[in-house]
């Protein structure tokens, strides 16, 4: 068996080929498709731009799952059409590559976005609407994969799973930034304590991402990656400060001031060149508005979630030697 991670050298791909090292003795079967290359990589790799077609040729490929990570997925930070060329045009470059190869299992990590913003509760029946670039291309994304899976329904597999924000180490992502804000004392609640947000540890996913082919028969299933019930942005908060032992933050800041300062802070800083990290009007906003995504479905699956909120928390605080989160 032979896997192929499109999107290889991110934060899940990293994870993923270490997962599957360590469920597999013989790295010489995982093969990385990106851009970059990842520092000290054991697996295979090959530069591939998945905007483009893809002419990689391997022994024994049929027997392969390929895991479709590839995407432009920070947001706000590209513009428009960066979402769609490399989401979209991707999806079609990855599947035309599993039809002309005889794959018949994909993996594809789309995204909660697809779902829209609003404080409603969405499961995997919920009809999805998107209202970002970044949404929208991940939603026909998943259409093209579907597309590919259709053509022969009796043999393909499809696995679609939606992550809400995926934690751990390495990620450099928003509970890095919640943290650091946290330790430094400068974290405010933007507007209320109770917004949901949707959100799984890293080491779940990549446990998910490779056991699920396993588990499925042909056809299609998609799933979203998130705790039952989803945390509040209060809940994540207390269990990092329990955790790590920094100050827990009480203060909440009305969301109309929060957004004002941010966005004063954000347009100073660039008539100036310079851009702070973690501050703007856009991310601020997105604070501020719940991801109230459910995590039923998954409960009842093979691969249900393993770590709690807290455990997670901990084992990532333990992975970074209890120094920080990192």
């Amino acid at each position: 068996m032979n896997y192929l991670i499109f999107g290889g050298s991110g934060f899940i791909g990293t994870h993923l080929s270490q997962y599957i090292a360590g469920r597999n003795a013989d790295a010489q079967s995982i093969y990385n498709f990106d851009l970059k290359v990842k520092e000290h990589s054991t697996e295979q790799f090959f530069f591939v731009d998945v905007t483009k077609p893809i002419s990689v040729k391997l022994k024994n490929i049929s027997s392969s799952i390929i895991f479709n990570l590839a995407a432009v997925h920070v947001t706000p930070g590209h513009a428009d059409h960066e979402y769609f060329e490399t989401n979209i045009l991707g999806a079609e470059n990855v599947c035309d590559f599993a039809r002309q190869n005889s794959i018949n299992t994909i993996v594809f990590t789309s995204s909660i976005s697809p779902y829209g913003v609003s404080e409603d509760t969405k499961t995997e029946l919920t009809l999805p609407m998107p209202n970002t670039p970044y949404g929208i291309s991940k939603l026909t994304a998943e259409y093209i994969h579907k597309v590919w899976q259709s053509e022969q329904p009796d043999k393909r597999k499809l696995i679609i799973v939606r992550p809400g924000v995926v934690f751990g180490k390495n990620e450099g992502g928003n509970f890095t930034r919640l943290y650091n804000s946290l330790k430094r004392g400068f974290f405010f609640y933007p507007g209320r304590k109770n917004t949901i947000k949707a959100a799984v540890y890293v080491k779940d996913v990549v446990r998910i991402l490779f056991d699920a082919p396993g588990h499925e028969l042909p056809g299609v299933i998609t799933l979203n990656l998130t705790y039952f019930p989803a945390p509040s942005i209060q809940e994540i908060c207390k269990t990092i400060a329990d955790v790590t032992k920094v100050k827990e933050s009480k203060i909440v800041i009305p969301s109309l001031s929060l957004k004002f300062a941010a966005g004063v802070i954000y347009s100073g800083a660039k008539l100036f060149g310079k851009t702070i990290n973690g501050i703007h009007p856009d991310r601020v906003k997105k604070l501020m508005v719940s991801t109230n995504i459910s995590g039923e479905k998954l409960t009842g699956t093979n691969y249900k979630l393993q770590f709690s909120l807290k455990d997670a928390i901990t084992d990532w605080f333990n992975d970074c030697n209890r120094e920080g989160l990192y």
